[in-house]
């Protein structure tokens, strides 16, 4: 019985209650003393929510889908607004997705997109990455996309992720590496959106060129058994470069990331415009080009 199974589920994960009940209102867990912070350095501007909408499994998981079985409880970590994390419930069938973010409206979105797909097997609650509010090896896959380089202490991260994961389990996770992206044609004023970027993410204690530190990053969290791929998003297509290059136009002027760059002295509201044009003159180009090379780790968790 499905619904008996979630319950048994639901009672051994959450610590403090049982229940779906417990599932859908799970309060943030205090960071532990010391526990580093950081600031998101996109935020959540609807030019942000965007891009994180278009992601599912098959464009931003693929590495892992293989070793997904019927049955298995997955946890998603910085879920977002959880496309990735309903369509991970799809593979698994009786399994349990449970989706963590510290943004309420995230969380808020998050179930929006389950109920729109009607998915019944997730579960999404306001949670900390460092401190994840389950029990020690409660999942058999733990899985994060894009969130590691936003984070001063990543290895620490991976840490709590394994720490959740079932002895024989997988720690799975998949970032950029922004000192791999790549386009064509050049154009000056993109070098400067690259460098701005890097730059506002490194103050925030963020990592953007972290896709190629995966390795180094779970071997200091305690893994052995890890096995690493690379794989890359290429907009090209008229549709695709439109979609791409709108997306970061606004970015740059209506953003988060565009207030903090200006706030911290390193741009001027003038430049982020010269950047949002340089943009626009990429998606009307016939032969525009961008590829964004991943890094990604596939972890086992020592039985």
């Amino acid at each position: 019985d499905i619904h008996l199974s979630y319950n048994h589920l639901l009672i051994n994960l959450f610590a403090n209650d049982s229940g779906a009940a417990h599932a859908e209102t799970m309060a943030p867990t205090p960071a532990p003393t010391g526990a580093p912070g950081h600031r998101y350095t996109h935020g959540h501007h609807e030019s942000v929510l965007r891009s994180h909408r278009w992601r599912t499994a098959q464009n931003s998981a693929a590495y892992l889908l293989p070793s997904l079985r019927p049955g298995q409880d997955i946890l998603d970590v910085g879920c977002g607004p959880g496309t990735i994390t309903v369509d991970l419930a799809r593979h698994i069938g009786t399994g349990l997705v449970v989706g963590v973010d510290n943004v309420d409206e995230a969380i808020d979105i998050a179930r929006t997109t389950a109920d729109d797909n009607a998915i019944t097997n997730v579960r999404f609650a306001v949670g900390d990455t460092y401190a994840l509010d389950f029990a020690d090896g409660a999942f058999d896959v733990v899985h994060t996309h894009q969130m590691l380089q936003h984070l001063s202490d990543p290895v620490s991260a991976l840490a709590e992720m394994g720490r959740v994961c079932r002895p024989g389990g997988l720690v799975a996770a998949r970032d950029g590496d922004y000192g791999a992206f790549a386009w064509y044609p050049a154009d000056p004023w993109l070098d400067v959106w690259l460098d701005l970027y890097r730059d506002v993410a490194r103050h925030n204690g963020g990592h953007p060129d972290g896709g190629r530190r995966l390795v180094t990053w779970a071997r200091a969290a305690g893994f052995a058994d890890i096995a690493a791929t690379a794989s890359a998003w290429c907009f090209t297509e008229p549709d695709d470069r439109r979609w791409w290059g709108e997306l970061w136009a606004d970015r740059m002027t209506k953003s988060a990331l565009g207030l903090q760059a200006v706030d911290l002295g390193m741009t001027s509201t003038d430049d982020l415009g010269e950047i949002a044009a340089a943009w626009r003159r990429w998606v009307a180009a016939p032969d525009g080009w961008f590829g964004l090379l991943h890094g990604e780790i596939l972890c086992r968790k020592e039985t």
